[in-house]
């Protein structure tokens, strides 16, 4: 399957994607203090195959028959990472806060990309790398972390939104390999199976029957969840990842709106700087990248 390169699509779906993924987020941190994670993530995998299911019979039909199952079953591996550390801050840290530290993506991506696809990283690119965890250290310090007593509890969340943010570069870079052979709807098929038997696993050891209006937000995770996964996987496979990945950023806004209107939390001094640091390191690194592949 060859790749599109259509700008336009890629960044409305981006755009769409990040306005539910921050939805979602909202209302798994409205249920985090009664509903186990491992929980969260079941019904976040088995209410988003009914939207993948209808996605791929609009769209023709999508196959599990592929010849890159460790490719898939890879990706997983880090989406299930990325979504356990992720909805563990969730139910710790303010929504904004999560998701500002979510941002560290792009300067994971900068440090995996050595390793994993053998990029030679400047001085330029290193320098953006600092500056953006120069960022995660001023949000933390909003927070407290580091600087006298504080909840043992908010440094793990803290850790949690950063590694979370490693995970989430892990599958950035995943998605984009089997874009390039596995249609959108296949990649997202098998990451529902194989997410949600990974939860269905677990999930007896954890179980608290959820009431019914946590059971309506349970399915409610689920069906948003899996409309946003698809549209971030299409993003991906519309164009190339320097021209959509900026549209993720409007992620912050949502959750600043909707962490002040739900939860009532307004962001700090240093919640609003730590991000702005980080969202110009990531914004000046896909800058670099640009630069980087003109000159080819």
């Amino acid at each position: 399957m060859a790749l599109r390169h259509d700008i336009r699509r890629g960044a409305l779906c981006m755009l769409a994607a990040h306005a539910l993924f921050t939805s979602m987020g909202a209302i798994v941190k409205s249920l985090a203090e009664t509903v186990p994670v491992i929980e969260l993530m079941f019904f976040r995998s088995a209410f988003a195959l009914p939207v993948v299911l209808l996605i791929c019979a609009r769209s023709g039909g999508a196959t599990l028959r592929t010849k890159r199952f460790g490719g898939h079953a890879l990706r997983a591996c880090t989406g299930i990472a990325a979504q356990t550390l992720g909805f563990y801050a969730l139910g710790v840290l303010p929504l904004a806060e999560q998701v500002a530290l979510g941002y560290t993506q792009p300067l994971f991506v900068t440090i995996l990309a050595i390793p994993f696809l053998g990029e030679k990283v400047g001085l330029h690119r290193w320098s953006a790398v600092v500056l953006g965890f120069c960022g995660v250290l001023l949000i933390a310090a909003g927070q407290g972390v580091g600087f006298g007593a504080v909840s043992p509890e908010l440094v793990k969340g803290t850790v949690a939104g950063v590694a979370q943010g490693m995970f989430s570069a892990l599958t950035t870079l995943l998605v984009r390999q089997l874009s390039a052979t596995e249609s959108s709807t296949t990649i997202t098929l098998w990451q529902s199976l194989l997410m949600g038997a990974y939860a269905a696993l677990l999930l007896p050891f954890v179980w608290v029957t959820p009431g019914w209006t946590e059971l309506g937000l349970l399915v409610l995770v689920g069906l948003v969840g899996g409309s946003a996964q698809w549209l971030l996987t299409e993003a991906w496979a519309s164009a190339q990842v320097s021209a959509v990945a900026p549209y993720s950023y409007s992620a912050l806004l949502w959750s600043i709106g909707l962490g002040w209107m739900v939860f009532g939390d307004l962001p700090g001094v240093a919640m609003l700087g730590g991000s702005a640091l980080i969202v110009v390191a990531g914004l000046y690194i896909l800058h670099r990248e640009l630069v980087r592949k003109g000159k080819r």
